[in-house]
């Protein structure tokens, strides 16, 4: 078993320019979760909207387990204001949620810089802030649930484009 970096050195090492924004994410154990996939595959930054919960909530260290000492976040109360200004800085905006148009992640080429929009664990992303994407992507759901677990959805979506990237 590895062992764990100590914070310091984990904040000097140089992140992947994605950036994951949670747009009214109810759970706080689910945040905890995004957390520890943040800091398992480098993210530039987390940004925490709307309803999410955000440090120092007292349910989100039980699934974080430190990560949010490591991680960059931030809470902006309007998902569209981090939107429109990581498009005004040339990110690519993908919002995760099952439509007719939306399109697998795995067939997706993510660009650099790339954000991933999650939304409400049972409503998704607001339909504004998917107009606001310039991508909706899918992961498929091939049994009988119509969606996972928006922590699980995120860790299969960094390792994808970290897999891609060659990192």
């Amino acid at each position: 078993m590895q062992l764990r970096r100590q914070p310091e050195k984990v904040k000097r090492l140089n992140r992947n320019p994605v950036f994951v924004i949670l747009d009214n994410v109810r759970s706080a154990l689910n945040v905890g979760a995004v957390f520890r996939s943040c800091d398992a595959t480098l993210v530039e930054k987390l940004y925490l909207c709307g309803i999410t919960a955000y440090p120092p909530h007292n349910k989100i260290p039980k699934t974080a387990i430190g990560a949010t000492e490591v991680v960059p976040w931030e809470y902006v109360k309007d998902t569209a204001s981090v939107i429109k200004k990581l498009k005004k800085e040339g990110v690519t905006i993908a919002s995760m949620e099952i439509t007719p148009n939306s399109v697998n992640y795995s067939d997706f080429e993510f660009p650099k810089p790339v954000a991933i929009v999650l939304g409400h664990e049972i409503h998704g992303v607001s339909e504004e802030v998917q107009k606001l994407s310039d991508i909706t992507l899918d992961v498929p759901m091939l049994g009988r649930a119509n969606s996972l677990n928006v922590a699980t959805t995120t860790g299969i979506v960094l390792y994808e484009i970290i897999r891609q990237w060659g990192k």
